[in-house]
């Protein structure tokens, strides 16, 4: 299994809601794990972000906060699959099921972004925490906007395509462009 991040797609089982390769590569980078580290991975879909910050030293730590429980029980398999049974997998929706666990030093947020949940992530993690949003609406991709214009940080906007069949020729397809704001508090 390669130790850097970008694992292969196929290698998590999910239903669509997935931060994809190049995408989760990019992610995995501003997120910077390092050894003896704990990220929370909050709206977690599949796990791969959680997973592979666990893949990049056996000292990290990683809990996933997910609202839904086929997502969750899914992000728990896959991390069994690919070997990091540490992924401490919480069923609930942040910002309420944040409650009782210790600040992280690192927090992605891919699903349930709100102007709640920055908040009490703002009010919560230490000073030299790192925080990473990935947005795809509209609505969300402001919220970050608005944000990064308060607090600083980096945005980023990321888009791809990739070569696909069209008729016996290739063509490009687009994804969904992502928008992410970087910050360290």
């Amino acid at each position: 299994m390669p130790r850097t991040s970008g694992l292969p797609d196929t290698w998590f089982d999910h239903d669509g809601q997935l931060t994809k390769r190049p995408v989760r590569a990019l992610t995995l980078s501003a997120l910077a794990p390092k050894p003896g580290e704990t990220l929370w991975d909050i709206g977690a879909g599949s796990g791969s972000i959680g997973i592979e910050w666990l893949l990049a030293h056996p000292s990290t730590h990683a809990t996933a906060f997910e609202a839904d429980p086929v997502r969750a029980s899914r992000a728990e398999n896959n991390a069994a699959a690919l070997g990091v049974d540490r992924l401490r997998v919480v069923r609930g929706r942040a910002p309420e099921a944040l409650e009782g666990y210790a600040a992280p030093d690192a927090v992605f947020v891919g699903g349930g972004l709100s102007e709640a949940l920055l908040e009490t992530l703002w009010a919560r993690l230490p000073a030299g925490a790192r925080l990473v949003a990935n947005a795809v609406t509209l609505e969300s991709e402001a919220l970050l906007s608005r944000w990064h214009g308060l607090k600083g940080g980096t945005l980023l906007r990321v888009e791809l395509s990739e070569a696909t069949p069209l008729g016996t020729r290739r063509g490009w397809r687009a994804s969904y462009p992502v928008v992410q704001w970087s910050v360290t508090l």
